[in-house]
């Protein structure tokens, strides 16, 4: 196998399903590695919010004081960027923080065995064929493509939730009537930025450590692979978050504040 055919298999993944979905008369794969690593990185969030949050005390031990510094500094993040109304928007921006930490990162989680070495001693054949590879399920455009539809939707809903739907008509002309443009391509611009962002650089990292490994089989990068799989994972996803926080703050923004003025108090909700 050559660089190009072992790149090209790794970066469109495997398809654990025989079962596919028919859409406009073409085949989908029903479920990819990259569905599968989500639902486990989704069920170690659940797992672990369960555990830690089931047995709280006045005076916290070592596991629950740890839950509870990243619930603060997720607070302190989004009240420092969101403003005086961060909090209805503090537990989704933590679970999309969180989320996408643990989907970064995934890739150094990579020490599941192959089908074949449960298949010796269930003695299951189908096993044989089942091989899950721990890869960033970010590196699929769907799943980028998605999380930013995600934040354009909760956008949306604040500007039609504190400026109201004449406030949001009104601030397609204002200033001045070439503005409505601007705006209509901003709410392009916005999704498409996320998604490639994210999508463009966990693809370039997953890249970059494969074809070290393809060249280095037997030396694992260790120093390259700590900052590709954990360094460059987590960063992207603090950048997506804090790009998430910095919309909803200014769609958040009322005209009366826009223009330093004091906002009626139906806007403190």
């Amino acid at each position: 196998m050559d660089v190009s055919e072992y790149i090209n298999e790794k970066i469109g993944g495997r398809v654990l399903c025989d079962f596919p979905m028919l859409i406009n008369g073409k085949e989908v794969p029903f479920i990819t590695d990259a569905v599968v690593v989500m639902w486990l990185v989704m069920a170690f969030l659940m797992i672990a919010s369960l555990v830690l949050t089931r047995r709280l005390r006045a005076v916290p031990g070592k596991a629950q004081n740890a839950a509870e510094s990243v619930v603060e500094l997720i607070y302190r993040l989004c009240q420092n960027t969101i403003g005086r109304r961060w909090k209805p928007f503090a537990p989704y921006l933590g679970t999309v923080l969180l989320f996408l930490v643990c989907s970064n990162i995934a890739a150094i989680f990579n020490i599941l065995p192959a089908g074949g070495f449960f298949e010796k001693y269930v003695r299951i054949e189908a096993l044989n064929h089942f091989e899950l590879e721990i890869a960033p399920p970010t590196k699929n455009f769907n799943v980028t493509a998605c999380l930013a539809l995600m934040t354009m939707a909760v956008v949306v809903f604040c500007e039609f939730r504190y400026k109201g739907v004449k406030g949001w008509l009104r601030s397609f002309y204002r200033p001045m009537p070439i503005n409505g443009f601007v705006k209509a391509l901003d709410y392009i611009a916005r999704p498409v930025s996320l998604c490639l962002r994210l999508f463009g650089n966990m693809l370039g990292g997953f890249i970059v450590m494969n074809l070290l490994y393809f060249a280095f089989p037997f030396v694992a990068p260790s120093l390259v692979g700590m900052y590709f799989d954990f360094f460059d994972g987590a960063l992207q996803a603090y950048v997506f978050v804090f790009l998430t926080m910095i919309f909803i703050g200014e769609a958040c923004e009322t005209e009366e504040e826009a223009r330093g003025m004091p906002a009626p108090s139906r806007m403190e909700n």
